[in-house]
């Protein structure tokens, strides 16, 4: 298991296209911010009035601040906007520098007021991924995810078919409480890969269908199992905050799972079923072990562990205890971060506690990189960009306020779903395509729940291409699968995700109230 832990993998090389982006991409974010602040003078921004704005806090500003200055503002928010989009795309520089970068850049155009600005890394959400990041710190610390990994694998794993029905488990247990993909690829990748060599998939020229199926399977569940619970990565948690800013209330981590659970766990079983059969389908000799003893390496690892230590049985009763209390934070009404925060000082405590602070893996870079994207979303809420701009293109296109909302939630959810074939970032995606539904929803009068919910259900759909997500160019450095197997099998679940939303939206979101006419109204 030691030779396929993260840091030993090969790093990979960028392609041609790619260190051209990374070349050119200060240049072209220098000149979209010089056009779009000082010489490209949009007509939708010349001629704001107050009628034109939706948000409380744009409205107040453009009191404050007079049309002309907030005009230029929303000029200013743009061009930052567009320059950090830029940056983050072609990673010409890493991606916490370009959030240094716009936060200075909203303080010195004025867009935001430095409290403002400088107080995004106090946000909320921040505080829950750094106290999410601590309690994942005690899981791996204390062994327990590993324990509960190699335990399940080996009481349930008997074949090859059950195997890949034991990390659908695993995904989405570690799901609930570890709000970074990245980390639980980084905990069940040596796993897995010890279980591929066993069934003779060694990678490179000696691929076989065992080796494709189980990383790409797992790639599958670790972004799904994400998806299925509002603390399943800070994407999701970035979304919920920009919704919950817009209805003056919160999403609640219940009704979050209550609505994405049974969804995200089928598509996995539906991916599960399409690799088996249609995609890389084992023949006999895949699905016997090709290594005598294969598996006993891994009941040796797991006896390695020892007996469950005290540690490890604290580390429990504080996952479960505070699963607990997420899953029922509508009825209590005490907030997630909350929770995180008491889980976490517990998990720290001096003397009684299970982790040292020292022991805890924080990527202070990410969350640099949050706050950039929130100080992002605090500038365009000031400015009401996002309202603006939509207005101003249905206006364009002759599109009144008659639409059908059926219309808007298909374009919406689909331009969600699809941009992950471009955009490396979910929090980048959520930031973009979250405000515009907020908008849409406002143009026609339709609740914003109805459409940025179902949006933002569509965020942990970035499993296609290597470069789609963290996970994806991690897994892809195993050599078990070529881009083409990954874009096949992607992008069917990516279309069947997408359909079974729309089926969604008519049926069980309907029922929960979170789409028009539902019966079981839960925001």
């Amino acid at each position: 298991m030691q030779q396929y832990r993260i840091e030993r993998l090969p790093k990979r090389e960028k392609g041609r296209i790619e260190r051209w982006l990374a070349v050119s991409g200060p240049f072209l974010a220098a000149a979209a911010f010089v056009l779009f602040a000082f010489v490209i003078k949009l007509p939708f921004l010349q001629d704001l009035q107050a009628a034109d704005i939706v948000t409380e806090t744009a409205q107040k500003a453009f009191k404050e601040l007079g049309p002309e200055r907030f005009i230029r503002n929303n000029e200013f928010m743009l061009a930052i906007f567009t320059a950090s989009l830029i940056l983050w795309l072609t990673q010409s520089i890493p991606n916490y520098l370009t959030s240094l970068l716009l936060i200075i850049g909203m303080v010195l155009t004025g867009v935001l007021k430095e409290k403002t600005a400088y107080a995004q890394l106090g946000h909320p959400v921040m505080w829950l991924n750094i106290m999410s990041f601590v309690l994942a710190s005690m899981l791996v610390v204390t062994g327990l995810a590993k324990r509960f990994a190699l335990w399940l694998i080996l009481r349930f794993g008997k074949n090859a078919s059950t195997i890949f029905i034991s990390f659908i488990i695993i995904n989405t247990v570690l799901s609930a409480f570890i709000s970074a993909t990245t980390a639980k690829a980084a905990i069940l990748l040596p796993i897995f890969m010890v279980i591929a060599a066993v069934y003779g998939a060694r990678g490179g020229t000696n691929r076989n269908n065992f080796g494709r199926s189980i990383v790409l399977q797992n790639l599958l569940c670790i972004n799904l199992g994400a998806g299925a619970f509002v603390t399943g990565s800070g994407a999701n948690l970035l979304g919920a905050a920009l919704i919950g800013g817009a209805i003056s209330g919160s999403v609640f981590f219940a009704d979050w799972m209550l609505a994405m659970f049974p969804f995200m766990l089928g598509l996995m079983f539906i991916g599960y079923m399409l690799a088996m059969r249609v995609f890389f389908p084992l023949t006999p000799g895949e699905r016997l072990p090709q290594i005598e003893g294969g598996m006993e390496r891994l009941q040796q690892e797991y006896r390695s562990l020892g007996t469950m230590s005290r540690n490890e049985v604290k580390s429990a009763v504080i996952f479960v205890t505070i699963l607990g209390f997420w899953a029922t934070d509508s009825l209590h009404g005490v907030s997630p971060t909350a929770v995180a925060f008491l889980g976490a000082i517990v998990a720290l405590m001096p003397r009684y506690g299970i982790v040292l602070w020292n022991e805890v893996d924080i990527p202070w870079h990410l969350m640099l990189f949050s706050a950039g994207a929130y100080t992002l979303g605090a500038g365009l809420d000031a400015t009401d960009l996002p309202a603006i701009s939509v207005n101003a293109f249905f206006d364009h296109l002759g599109i009144g306020n008659e639409t059908p909302f059926w219309i808007l939630y298909l374009t919406l959810t689909g331009l969600m779903i699809f941009s992950a074939l471009l955009f490396q970032s979910k929090t980048m995606r959520a930031m973009i395509f979250i405000p515009i539904a907020i908008g849409v929803a406002n143009r026609f009068g339709f609740s914003v729940i109805s459409l940025a919910l179902p949006v933002a259900f569509m965020i942990e759909h970035v499993y296609v291409l290597p470069f789609n997500s963290k996970p994806a160019a991690l897994l892809y450095e195993t050599d078990q699968y070529s881009i083409a197997d990954s874009f096949r099998f992607g992008l069917t679940m990516m279309v069947i995700a997408w359909l079974l939303n729309i089926v969604a939206g008519e049926t069980w979101f309907r029922y929960l109230g979170i789409t028009p006419n539902g019966v079981f109204n839960i925001f």
